[in-house]
């Protein structure tokens, strides 16, 4: 069976193909489009289609829109409920829903042969289920969701069994955990359905002194659901402008919302985990990506083993919405799944932009000893990541020993000077220097920096000395642990700084002219492309 997965309505939009069961391509289109987020979560968005992504997907596979079995879009409106009667104040909502309603003929627009009649509506959190459940590594694991809103919940609880989802819970709403965190972003001046993570990080620099007011508000019910609604943030904090400068009141008052989340969190999964038994817990929704509230759970909750879907927000639940469809679908290989280069395509973008440029024995001992003398390196290697996260294919690189390379990348990046950066590190390494769930591909968990350790890695730990690792396998990431252990053995640090290649506002570079215009604008001394090195010094001599 070829199904091609849509995710459109919120926000997020992205594609997402499978064929017998195999995840064959999945891909965002803020990628292709490079507006971030792909667009903004307003109803008079919601028609946008990931028309560039779905048609790259086709094309990856050789598949003809004619040829598909079925198109699964991850929203079903016949759910759905008037904003109104939910809580929610949302007066164009209706026009959210007509688009929903009329996504068949708007596909079979864009995707010229598609037969209508193939899409199939996916309730919005089965399909984040659905990305999570079938795609862990752990058969008939349980499955938490939790996000903003679908067509009239906000959470899913359930298990899976045979391949069967059997949902035990649900939460209406207007009670939303996610809700509560995009209000505090929008609180605190940040871009709401965005920034949620900035937010996480500035709370590592408060107290949770709010957190007998937030408990009154938001809190497990002891039935597999929530309270989560109706907070006076103004009471509590004053409101910040986005280019004021943050508080400690500001700080304290992520800290304390953060802390509610971790509390709730882990009360709906021993729930779960009573309801439902099992050694493993899978889950997705935009919740999914506090990494924060992950590891709390990874330790003090009831699973041996919590997995997280790499692309756990929105733009997941196209690959969900198609995995719910397939027969037999087989887990997640990696978040490898969207656009590559041979090496000839590289070298003709080389050629086109008329760069100096040349290629070494070996990139991986170049761009180590390029970290070792303390250069920044820009890394675009094999296919794109699905997801928010920079894991090896899309990355910007540091050295980790130098606590000022926070503050440069930071420079670098445009980005907020609280913000964080992570390390990548050889899994069998990783237990020497980081305390937390291990292993760690997707960047999803934090880690407690070994004290040993701390000083020798201080731009990657954070205020709170911990650090959100992303581990490398040399079986499935050859390249990167190639480099790993090339810059251990000249530096005897087996760790290297990991953020993100793109700047602030943008999305992650995808293609070689991304990755050209980012190296060409930012303070980057090298670009790894494929096999092939730029050099700042050469294309500016």
């Amino acid at each position: 069976m070829r199904i091609l997965g849509i995710n459109a309505l919120f926000h997020d939009p992205a594609a997402a193909l499978v064929v017998d069961g195999v995840t064959v391509a999945a891909a965002e289109e803020e990628r292709f489009s490079r507006r971030k987020h792909g667009k903004r979560p307003v109803p008079f968005s919601a028609w946008e289609l990931p028309e560039q992504a779905a048609r790259w997907c086709l094309a990856r596979a050789g598949v003809r829109a004619a040829e598909l079995d079925a198109v699964a879009y991850s929203f079903d409106p016949g759910l759905a409920r008037p904003a109104a009667d939910m809580g929610l104040f949302d007066p164009w909502d209706p026009l959210r829903l007509e688009y929903a309603r009329r996504a068949p003929e708007f596909l079979a627009e864009t995707l010229p042969g598609l037969d209508p009649g193939k899409v199939v509506f996916v309730p919005h959190h089965v399909a984040h289920a659905a990305s999570a459940g079938p795609a862990s590594p752990h058969p008939d694991s349980a499955v938490l969701v939790l996000d903003g809103r679908g067509e009239a919940a906000s959470h899913l609880a359930g298990r899976y069994e045979g391949g069967e989802l059997h949902t035990l819970a649900q939460q209406t709403l207007p009670h939303s955990l996610g809700l509560v965190y995009e209000e505090l972003t929008e609180h605190l001046g940040f871009l709401r359905s965005s920034d949620e993570y900035k937010v996480m990080a500035l709370a590592s620099y408060g107290k949770p002194r709010f957190l007998p007011q937030m408990r009154q508000l938001v809190h497990a019910t002891g039935d597999g659901g929530f309270t989560a609604h109706g907070v006076d943030w103004a009471a509590l904090a004053p409101a910040r402008a986005g280019d004021e400068e943050w508080h400690q009141d500001h700080a304290d008052l992520a800290a304390s919302t953060q802390a509610v989340l971790e509390e709730t969190l882990l009360e709906l999964a021993q729930w779960l985990h009573a309801a439902a038994g099992g050694e493993s817990l899978a889950m997705a929704g935009g919740v999914a990506l506090n990494c924060v509230a992950n590891s709390r759970l990874a330790r003090l909750g009831p699973y041996r083993n919590v997995w997280v879907q790499p692309a756990a927000g929105d733009a997941g639940t196209a690959l969900g919405a198609a995995l719910h469809l397939a027969r037999d679908p087989v887990p997640m290989r990696g978040a490898d799944l969207g656009r590559g280069w041979s090496d000839d395509e590289i070298r003709h973008w080389l050629d086109e932009a008329a760069v100096p440029y040349e290629r070494p024995d070996d990139i991986a001992e170049t761009v180590a000893g390029e970290l070792a003398r303390d250069g920044v390196v820009a890394w675009f290697q094999g296919r794109s990541e699905f997801g928010p996260r920079a894991l090896g294919h899309r990355s910007l690189m540091a050295h980790p020993g130098r606590a000022e390379n926070l503050e440069r990348l930071n420079r670098v990046k445009g980005r907020e000077e609280f913000r964080p950066v992570a390390p990548m590190v050889l899994a069998d390494r990783a237990a020497d220097l980081f305390d937390g769930p291990l292993p760690s591909p997707y960047m999803l968990f934090v880690h407690d920096v070994r004290r040993d350790w701390r000083a020798r890695i201080p731009a990657v730990v954070h205020v709170d000395g911990t650090a959100r690792i992303q581990t490398v396998d040399e079986g499935q990431e050859p390249l990167v642990a190639r480099m790993l252990a090339a810059f251990e053995r000249r530096t005897g640090i087996p760790v290297v700084v990991n953020t993100s290649l793109n700047t602030a506002g943008r999305p992650m570079v995808d293609d070689p002219r991304d990755a050209l215009e980012c190296f060409g604008s930012a303070p980057v001394d090298l670009l790894a492309i494929g096999p092939f090195a730029v050099r700042r010094g050469r294309l500016f001599a």
